[in-house]
């Protein structure tokens, strides 16, 4: 994901730090024109103009040029109006200039489009009424911009291999789609299908989203020809390298067959293989625990990428250099295909709900961890995600946000997103059960509580839907419980008093919102639940008995040992840089 991701996360809580990816030599980022704040950003209010359309299809034409860095591009894109609109707003980078536009295959006057900061506003020569349709074709190229440090400073990384040979990925989750075709930059801009042709070198494959539909050659080129449903916008992929293949089938428990396809730089066939072995694993957990794999009908794919990762739908990028970490699988390879769930099958409806892609996604590695091993490596995972949390912003405001304000570690909830989020869902699934948690988050990903392959689409969902949907699947008024773990910034914290042998308990929160939330207290050998029903509790205590409150760590809440460890490490990182400064 984006400069201020999970894989900086799992870097500092699991001792990675400063591990790059694959080890090649690197293209360093050249001079390049500056991006515009409107290009920089993704999300937000969506325009009224761009409300007004449904994105049909899209037909997008790159003809790759490792040695320029550059690409020849076209992309057709067609929409029907939602209601009576004049004009197609777009989004694309202007350092890709425009040589031309068509409408409905005709040529437009220069003067009838502009392009100043990277909106691109087209005026239609004659107005669309309500469920009249367009086909606009945009003939652009150029340098797009190149990713500073990918996938955190996105755009495209122009790399090679150990011998030379070009290695190029995209990575665009930050900035968004237009930083290399004109698009919708919305979480709500995905088109129904998307068609990518991509023409590189006959010595270079291009794996993309979706299906391959067919492979054309060209003199010394060839085109690769690639056919994706209802993608999430930034989930377009340019993917160009020496590369193999390894490929078999998935028997779904659903009845249904899963290509398996993992392209992968040549010389590394023997991690790959190993790498790949786990693929069948990782779809069997995740449809016994979700549901089917939402894809199945194109491919679970995945691409050796010259950076960290992404979740490119059908063709999860990886850079992770095959490392192992003692918990038997590869963590970025199952967050970012756990992104196939949640973030390309369920999408948010605004950045503001971004925590359902990331705490969702970064639930799914303890879980795993779970599956595969037992509790150990799953209390393990929880308790490194506990020593990351800041705290600072609630993880939801109410309000429409860009990617850029939800990532932003000092005025967005930033990593909270991933893994307070991760945190509150462990409590959550404590108090309303194993059932009923899988049930709503079934109900969150497909829409409905019984799906089979063929029986769903992708869909859009934010915070309140899901808080909705607990409430029903549970039949309890749970918002209490959301309102504090996601609309307040600070945990909330169980004071504890003793008078006499009486331990008396009450849940403090920021904003003195109620939180019922039932308390677990050992006493001796004896577990004792407290249901905390006006958010205070008391229990008799022995003077002298063992006592343990929360004894098998069910509850996500304010824990002063934390906070100290916190601080202690912020003033080593502290007195490390003055040495680091001074030398």
């Amino acid at each position: 994901m984006h400069h201020r991701l999970h894989l900086l996360a799992f870097s500092v809580a699991f001792g990675l730090a400063g591990c790059t990816s694959v080890p090649v030599a690197k293209t360093n980022a050249p001079t390049q024109p500056a991006l515009t704040a409107q290009t920089l950003n993704s999300g937000g209010v969506m325009p009224a103009e761009q409300a007004r359309l449904h994105f049909d299809h899209a037909e997008l034409h790159f003809t790759i040029n490792p040695a320029g860095q550059s690409l020849d591009a076209s992309a057709t894109l067609s929409f029907t109006a939602k209601a009576a609109t004049d004009v197609l707003l777009l989004d694309l980078d202007r350092n890709l200039p425009i040589s031309a536009i068509e409408l409905d295959g005709q040529p437009l006057a220069a003067s009838a489009w502009s392009n100043p900061d990277g909106r691109l506003r087209i005026a239609l020569p004659t107005p669309l009424v309500s469920g009249g349709k367009v086909r606009a074709t945009v003939h652009y190229g150029g340098k797009p911009h190149v990713a500073k440090n990918a996938p955190w400073d996105g755009g495209f990384v122009w790399s090679h291999t150990a011998d030379g040979q070009p290695w190029i990925a995209s990575a665009v989750e930050g900035e968004g789609c237009d930083l290399f075709w004109p698009c919708i930059d919305q979480p709500q801009g995905e088109p129904d299908l998307v068609d990518t042709w991509v023409t590189v070198p006959k010595s270079l494959a291009a794996p993309g989203n979706g299906v391959l539909v067919g492979i054309t050659e060209e003199g010394d080129q060839h085109t690769y020809h690639w056919r994706a449903k209802h993608p999430n916008t930034y989930a377009i992929s340019i993917n160009v390298g020496p590369f193999d293949e390894l490929k078999a089938d998935y028997k779904s428990r659903y009845g249904n067959t899963i290509p398996m396809q993992f392209w992968y730089l040549r010389g590394h066939e023997a991690q790959a293989k190993e790498l790949f072995a786990g693929f069948p694993k990782m779809l069997d957990f995740f449809e016994q625990q979700i549901g089917p794999y939402p894809f199945g009908d194109e491919k679970m794919g995945v691409v050796e990428t010259p950076h960290m990762g992404m979740e490119h739908q059908t063709l999860n990028a990886y850079g992770n250099n095959y490392r192992l970490d003692g918990y038997g699988y590869d963590r970025l390879l199952q967050h970012e295909f756990a992104h196939e769930w949640f973030g390309n099958q369920m999408t948010n409806a605004d950045w503001d709900d971004m925590w359902l892609h990331e705490s969702f996604g970064t639930y799914m590695q303890p879980l795993y961890s779970q599956y595969l091993n037992g509790d150990m490596d799953y209390f393990s995972w929880l308790h490194g995600l506990r020593l990351m949390l800041r705290d600072h912003r609630p993880i939801v405001s109410g309000s429409s946000k860009t990617e850029e304000q939800v990532y932003d570690e000092t005025a967005g909830p930033g990593q909270d997103i991933y893994n307070k989020g991760a945190l509150m869902l462990h409590t959550l699934r404590q108090l309303i059960g194993d059932k009923d948690f899988f049930d709503s988050i079934r109900q969150l990903v497909y829409g409905r509580p019984d799906p089979k392959p063929g029986n769903f689409s992708p869909l859009y969902a934010s915070t309140d839907d899901y808080v909705a949907i607990v409430d029903k699947v549970t039949g309890r008024k749970l918002d209490w419980f959301f309102d504090v773990y996601l609309r307040d910034a600070a945990l909330p914290r169980l004071d504890e008093q003793r008078d006499g042998d009486t331990l008396k308990l009450r849940w403090v929160t920021e904003h003195g919102k109620p939180f019922p939330l039932p308390v677990e207290v050992q006493v001796g050998d004896t577990v004792h639940r407290l249901p905390m029903s006006d958010g205070s509790g008391q229990l008799q205590v022995p003077t002298g008995s063992l006592l343990i409150i929360d004894p098998h760590s069910k509850l996500l809440r304010d824990m002063p040992h934390i906070e100290k460890y916190q601080q202690w490490m912020k003033q080593q990182h502290e007195q490390q840089r003055r040495k680091t400064t001074t030398k």
